[in-house]
């Protein structure tokens, strides 16, 4: 769903929303114990996706401001409870300036666009004092919560992000949080006499059964001190090939970032026109230097990104891939990770939010999520999407992964595990951006499922014979 077409769905669930939680009741009151344990009365608390107003007003707050950007929810909440105060704001475009003790995130991630977004403007409305209460569903759950809605035992939500803990994590790293604790809760969401108790405060409590949680929890605070965040100039390299029909959103979404920034294309040998239409975009665009290399006899993307490396002279690189799966906008995200030392070598990933239909097809999603767990065995850090285009060094340590390229030898025309390997081996700290994939517009893909999957497995072998043996 669209952002526009959320909000109508909530408006309209609004009148409803009272009725299908008092059906979860369990479920909700277990929650609200857990909120009442960790947040304790007359504190200040915000909760962001308030809904109509039921758990804020629960919490007995000596402050309370309700976000939810569904404009009825959030007038269902104003009548149940006037002596609160509830707006309606969304918090991926926030605009208030506020600072409390505790803000409360109850199983909202689920619904957001641009987590990334959402965690960055929480630092509009806590301190290192405040405590960032988040929950959300445990994705081992994603097959039985579905199978619930089609049953009618939950009401039906929009499409969910279902996020790992890890996931969770790793984008409040991003934005300044750190995590100060986080567990699982409700192993029985339904109520059975005693066997709900048992499940709930007992087992779930126990080795083994104590991740397998419906409930993931996380508890987080504000990094108090904060790098100031460097100044570099950038380089992105668009690597091509019968790509003329995006050329035109290339230019127009791609964002300014740094002190200073070229583009520089590696051209294929394309037959549709796309030096010309690069060409003809950049004249639009006179502040920024394009370059336009041709790739000539030599084939594959690695060619054409160390070709397109070795002509830029930006302090950070960037590759963007040029049929637009990734949004040109989201380099802003990357930028941001590498200028405030969230790592050395920033990699996407496109397995966190969901894809648009058609997008990825199945074996590929397969393929990516069997060799995401051989690589992060491999290589000692997670990597949870091995070949996202999308992916950011600072030239120095490109330089040093160029230097000991012969370790591992020419066996990569992706250029994806080139530099994942070159990185891990000069032991450089790769943190990954999740972004969310979109389907190809134009053109076609330049990957081959079967073909290419043997490559993988055969690079996967280099991997462990070069870092995990050696």
């Amino acid at each position: 769903m669209t952002k526009e077409e959320k909000i109508r769905f909530f408006d309209a669930a609004a009148v409803f929303r009272d009725a299908r939680r008092a059906r979860s009741r369990h479920y909700h009151r277990e929650l609200l114990n857990f909120f009442r344990f960790l947040i304790p009365a007359n504190s200040s608390v915000m909760e962001i996706g308030s809904g109509t107003g039921g758990l804020l007003s629960e919490l007995a707050p000596s402050k309370a401001l309700g976000l939810d950007f569904s404009q009825a929810m959030t007038a269902a909440a104003k009548a149940a409870h006037p002596d609160l105060d509830f707006r309606t704001a969304d918090i991926e475009a926030l605009e208030i300036n506020e600072k409390f003790e505790y803000v409360v995130m109850q199983d909202l991630l689920g619904n957001l666009d641009d987590i990334w977004m959402a965690f960055r403007n929480l630092s509009k409305v806590t301190t290192s004092e405040t405590r960032v209460v988040i929950t959300a569903y445990n994705p081992l759950w994603e097959p039985l919560v579905m199978l619930a809605e089609a049953a009618g035992l939950k009401g039906k939500d929009p499409r969910q992000n279902w996020l790992a803990m890890a996931d969770i994590e790793n984008l409040l790293y991003l934005n300044n949080y750190e995590v100060v604790k986080k567990g699982y809760r409700f192993l029985m969401p339904f109520y059975i006499p005693m066997v709900s108790a048992f499940f709930n405060r007992f087992l779930a409590k126990m080795p083994f059964f104590k991740e397998l949680g419906l409930i993931q929890f996380i508890i987080a605070r504000e990094t108090p001190a904060r790098p100031e965040p460097k100044s570099y100039s950038v380089a992105v390299v668009v690597p091509c090939r019968d790509e003329a029909g995006n050329m035109e959103r290339l230019f127009k979404e791609l964002p300014d970032l740094g002190k200073g920034m070229e583009l520089v294309f590696v051209d294929g040998n394309s037959s549709d026109g796309t030096v010309e239409k690069i060409r003809e975009e950049s004249a639009k665009r006179p502040g920024l230097p394009v370059k336009v290399i041709l790739q000539g006899g030599a084939f594959g993307k690695a060619d054409a990104v160390r070709k397109g490396f070795d002509a830029c002279s930006g302090d950070v690189l960037m590759i963007l891939d040029a049929d637009l799966t990734v949004v040109p906008e989201d380099l802003r995200k990357f930028y941001a990770a590498i200028a405030e030392g969230k790592g050395e070598f920033i990699n996407g990933s496109r397995l966190v939010y969901p894809m648009e239909k058609g997008a990825m097809r199945f074996l590929n999603m397969l393929g990516n999520k069997t060799f995401s767990l051989i690589f992060t065995w491999t290589m000692g850090q997670r990597i949870k999407d091995t070949l996202c285009g999308t992916k950011v060094l600072l030239r120095a340590n490109y330089d040093k992964i160029k230097a000991g390229r012969s370790y591992f030898g020419d066996f990569d025309p992706f250029g994806d595990f080139d530099l994942l390997f070159g990185a891990s081996k000069l032991n450089l700290k790769i943190t990954e951006l999740p972004v969310s994939y979109k389907e190809r517009k134009y053109g076609e893909t330049k990957i081959s499922r079967f073909r290419h999957g043997l490559l993988l497995f055969r690079m996967a072998f280099i991997a462990f014979v070069k870092l995990k043996l050696h």
